[in-house]
């Protein structure tokens, strides 16, 4: 019985800590919109430089997107292949 309340007690955590992971989706989306809109900002300023501008924060977007994608990977990880279930059941 032990066993199993010590199993379920990581699997709730583990879908808690997934969960948790995924707002730092927030974070990456805040900055992306934020940069879009100074991005088209710019290009409306300075029409002849829009091609350095585009690839200038496409580039920026796609570093703070990475953030994003980790945390994505922390929550699968989480939820499918959870190494502290292996653990327990040694």
């Amino acid at each position: 019985m032990n066993e199993m309340m010590a199993k379920a007690i990581v699997l709730g955590a583990s879908a808690l800590g997934a969960g948790i992971a995924m707002i730092a989706g927030l974070g990456p989306g805040i900055g992306q919109g934020f940069a879009a809109g100074k991005g088209a900002e710019a290009v409306g300023r300075q029409p002849e430089a829009q091609g350095d501008i585009t690839r200038t924060m496409l580039l920026g977007q796609a570093v703070a997107e990475t953030t994003g994608i980790y945390a994505l990977v922390i929550a699968l990880i989480l939820i499918f292949a959870n190494p502290l279930v292996g653990m327990l059941t040694k």
